[in-house]
């Protein structure tokens, strides 16, 4: 009797910012890897996402969104974008359908036509669209792209997604597992646990502070009791963005840090003393060393 043969392979979601990448990737892995909000440019660094299917391994690179970039970060974000994009087997491009073809999507076309590539095509958000409508946007793409295949989903509701999971799993080459099976996902668990508190501050502050913090996971200390004690630096760039997270009287802080001690609790399977504090540090967003710690950049 011979073992069956093994399949494994990288494939990258890449799009515009908002397209809804950190929710489709989450969808394929059945898991939350990705954190995920309203606002554009969520995700920073690549997170590598993995799921099982038969003898197959896949691991979905989840990317930045691709745009013009104005700042060193913008430029190390959508650079990242791209070098995850070159270093896959199957590459998706992911579109919001309302927004059709616009300038954003052609630049990503564009470059993918410079690059030689290939790439799948997947409409996003296709529920609120009628189907003639869906029709002539995906012939625009096509016209514009010659796209291995067509797939219109919903990331949110996960319509569709089963036939675009079922897509890039064919296409994964014969290789071995490069992770253990029961594994989610890539990423150090610092690492994860400062995109958690992230999110809550996008979730909780999206006007106030749009993309001036970063968190970073500074001690993980093993409790006797088996907890964890958590001690993580919110960096903005201002004393007056600095007021903001922390609140009046401290309050939003806390409340920032029960929301992330709670899913963090969760996703660690374990209690977790989190400890938050908030320091100012000027024009982080164009030091480039910062910028290599959060994974961005040489």
């Amino acid at each position: 009797m011979t073992e069956t043969q093994t399949h494994c392979g990288f494939c990258a979601i890449i799009g515009a910012p908002n397209a809804g990448k950190s929710t489709l990737v989450n969808q394929l892995a059945g898991s939350k890897v990705s954190i995920v909000s309203h606002k554009v440019q969520t995700t920073r660094a690549r997170l590598r996402a993995i799921f099982m299917d038969g003898a197959s391994q896949v691991i979905v690179v989840d990317t930045p969104g691709i745009f013009t970039p104005r700042r060193k970060l913008d430029e190390a974000m959508v650079e990242n974008a791209w070098s995850g994009s070159s270093e896959a087997d199957v590459t998706v491009l992911l579109a919001d359908a309302r927004l059709g073809r616009n300038e954003d999507v052609t630049r990503i076309i564009d470059r993918l036509k410079a690059n030689g590539s290939k790439a799948l095509l997947a409409l996003n958000k296709v529920d609120l669209l009628r189907r003639e409508v869906l029709l002539e946007i995906s012939k625009r793409f096509n016209e514009a792209f010659e796209f291995t295949d067509t797939f219109m989903i919903s990331a949110l509701k996960g319509s569709g997604v089963a036939d675009l999971r079922r897509k890039i799993v064919i296409m994964m080459p014969v290789g071995p597992w490069l992770y253990p099976e029961d594994q989610a996902a890539d990423v150090q668990v610092r690492f994860l646990a400062s995109e958690v508190t992230r999110e809550k501050i996008y979730q909780r502050l999206h006007e106030e502070l749009p993309y001036a913090s970063t968190v970073e996971t500074e001690t993980w200390e093993e409790q006797a009791d088996g907890s964890v004690k958590i001690g993580q630096l919110i960096f903005v760039e201002r004393d007056s963005q600095k007021a903001i997270v922390l609140g009046k009287g401290g309050q939003m802080i806390k409340t920032l840090g029960q929301l992330a001690r709670e899913e963090l609790e969760k996703t660690l399977g374990r209690r977790v003393h989190l400890f938050l504090f908030v320091k100012v540090r000027e024009n982080w967003t164009e030091d480039p060393e910062r910028l290599r710690m959060m994974g961005l950049g040489t």
